[in-house]
């Protein structure tokens, strides 16, 4: 699996999303990550796993103490490849909000006609 599948991988679960939340405050011990939910320590341990295979945080042990910490270098690669379609839709919103000045720039009678003809209606004989 390619590095940006595997960080939206890792970013879709929202135990995930919220624990590097807490990451990005500072170091934390799986036990102070695990606090807020309602899981077991293996199961934290499990989502940390994840989060490390990613490359989101880093494990280190200091004699009884093991921080995380996050990695934010790993979201590079997401803010890159959205950084493509940021551009393509603040363009297309450019596009459109220049579209929206040049109706509002109309005078009333001619919004509701069609490039030189005139929208009258045709009865049938």
């Amino acid at each position: 699996m390619d590095t940006l599948s595997t960080t939206f991988q890792a970013l879709a679960d929202p135990t995930r999303r919220a624990i590097l939340a807490q990451l990005a405050a500072g170091e934390r011990s799986v036990t102070e990550l695990a606090a807020p939910f309602d899981m077991s320590l293996p199961g934290i341990s499990k989502h940390l796993k994840v989060l490390e295979h990613a490359g989101l945080i880093t494990r280190s042990r200091d004699a009884q103490w093991r921080p995380c910490r996050l990695e934010p270098k790993a979201l590079m690669t997401v803010d890159t490849w959205l950084d493509d379609y940021r551009r393509l839709w603040n363009e297309r919103f450019d596009r459109l909000e220049e579209y929206l000045r040049e109706l509002q720039a109309k005078p009333a009678h001619a919004k509701g006609q069609r490039k030189g003809k005139q929208n009258v209606r045709r009865r049938k004989k």
